[in-house]
């Protein structure tokens, strides 16, 4: 499915091989491909969903958090609890029901792995645009 390819991308691009980076790129791809609507996408917003969910985070108070992120500066920490109110519940225990892990972990494991991804995802100070997530990714790998 393209949340497992999506997180093996996202996996590799935090610095798995396995460990944390793996895991937490799975429960990340797992959540990009649920905003995706499970769909691989093919342009349009669609097909990235993290603008996406930058935003959603953004509408939930996390404004300060998300641009640090996007930004140059240091990454701003989040919680699992601020990841789980930011979500919708359905898609937290969805992400968590494909990781195998509960709705607080997936939610620990996004807060942690999340704000590295969008830091080595944008790199100039700016959200790529055009092209699917998994483009984007594989542009950045170092």
């Amino acid at each position: 499915m393209a949340g497992n390819d999506l997180g093996s991308l996202l996996g590799s691009l935090l610095g798995g091989g396995g460990g944390a980076g793996q895991s937490g790129g799975n429960v990340l791809g797992s959540l990009l491909g649920a905003l995706m609507g499970g769909q691989g996408g093919s342009g349009g917003n669609g097909s990235n969903p993290l603008g996406g969910l930058l935003d959603m985070l953004t509408r939930s108070g996390l404004t300060d958090q998300a641009q640090s992120w996007v930004g140059t500066g240091e990454n701003q920490a989040v919680s699992g609890a601020q990841i789980a109110d930011a979500l919708p519940d359905e898609t937290l225990r969805k992400v968590a029901a494909e990781a195998g892990v509960s709705p607080e972990q997936a939610a620990d494991e996004i807060a942690q792995s999340l704000p590295r991804a969008v830091d080595r995802l944008s790199p100039n100070g700016s959200l790529p645009q055009g092209g699917s997530l998994e483009d984007i990714i594989r542009q950045q790998q170092l």
